[in-house]
């Protein structure tokens, strides 16, 4: 059922995928321990295009708690000159929407010659991703929900990873958390439709815009501009990690400059104050969404911190919807993607 209140919304099914993606943590233990049990002494995320990007706050996220190897890769280069560790002892965590991803596809079948563990995360089963790798978590998405469910999914992957090699933080009490947002994140998506229609309607006619962001949220900002904006919507964008603004990138910053600068609630969070400090002063576009502003009844600080780039996600989802209504351009419209050989 649409959700009058919301432009081409769907709550239930929006709360049935998203609530999917959390049923993971019932079974994500059992499978790592699986894993670890049977020699892994190493995980390679490993997602062809803009999915890699939502497995990389995990990645982050792992790299901060725990020394076991957590890396990613990118599977064009991995299949030409595969990294060292990349055998019997090593996990590879494949994220496919599709589930048939050329390149993705063309990597597991080299994974499987070198004898490399395998674990597919794919939105269809009757695929080859979803049939061919060792171990499949399969839970059904589109394009306009599966950001959320990637965030979601490798998040619990880590936080078993962590409960099964001793330095948990919480395993039990952090998943009931984020079994809430479901329901939640559709409440946040509906406070914020007024401000997604209104910020559409502002950049509608933009064609440029450099996005930002640290942490957490930096890999949110790159998604953005890369996959939907520059992919689905065919403006020009660039994304710079809030780290690196003040290397180059700040030398473009003018008036009639669109800055989006996306601010989460971890560590990072005073390298987008920085940005922030400086873009005022020099551009009357910047844009700021900031995870503090949205409500999460029952979600603790320490949660909030590790879903900076779920919250985003969802209501970005909501600028969009409008902007292609605005804008006349379907997000599905491409150019090139059907016909690229690769």
């Amino acid at each position: 059922m649409l959700d009058d209140n919301m432009l081409n919304f769907d709550g239930e099914r929006f709360v049935r995928i998203q609530g999917g993606a959390v049923a993971l943590a019932e079974t994500a233990r059992p499978l790592m321990r699986g894993f670890l049990d049977a020699g892994v002494q190493r995980i390679f995320f490993m997602g062809t295009g803009g999915v890699q990007l939502l497995t990389l706050p995990a990645i982050e996220f792992a790299q901060r708690h725990t020394t076991f190897p957590v890396s990613a890769c990118f599977p064009a280069q991995v299949v030409i000159a595969p990294p060292a560790g990349l055998d019997e002892t090593a996990l590879a965590i494949l994220p496919s929407l599709s589930g048939t991803t050329k390149e993705s596809v063309a990597l597991l079948e080299f994974l499987k010659a070198r004898g490399v563990k395998t674990l597919s995360l794919t939105g269809h089963a009757d695929t080859p991703l979803g049939q061919d790798a060792d171990r499949t978590f399969t839970n059904f998405a589109e394009d306009d929900t599966s950001s959320e469910s990637f965030y979601l999914q490798t998040l619990i992957l880590m936080l078993a990873l962590l409960e099964e090699t001793g330095q948990g933080l919480g395993y039990d009490a952090v998943t009931a958390e984020l079994a809430l947002l479901p329901e939640l994140l559709v409440s946040a998506k509906a406070a914020f439709e007024p401000e997604a229609a209104r910020l559409a309607a502002e950049i509608k006619d933009e064609g440029y815009h450099i996005f930002t962001g640290a942490g957490s949220v930096w890999p949110e900002a790159h998604y953005y501009g890369m996959c939907i904006l520059e992919e689905m919507q065919w403006i020009r964008t660039r994304p710079v990690h809030a780290a690196d603004f003040f290397h180059g990138t700040l030398e473009l910053v003018e008036p009639g400059v669109s800055v989006f600068l996306f601010k989460g609630e971890d560590a990072y969070r005073p390298l987008g104050d920085r940005v922030e400090a400086f873009a005022r002063r020099y551009t009357d576009k910047l844009r700021i969404l900031d995870t503090t502003d949205t409500a999460l009844p029952g979600v603790s600080p320490e949660v909030r911190a590790m879903i900076s780039p779920v919250v985003l996600a969802t209501l970005l989802e909501r600028l969009s919807a409008h902007l292609e209504v605005l804008r006349d351009h379907p997000l599905t419209t491409r150019r090139y993607y059907k016909r690229v050989e690769y």
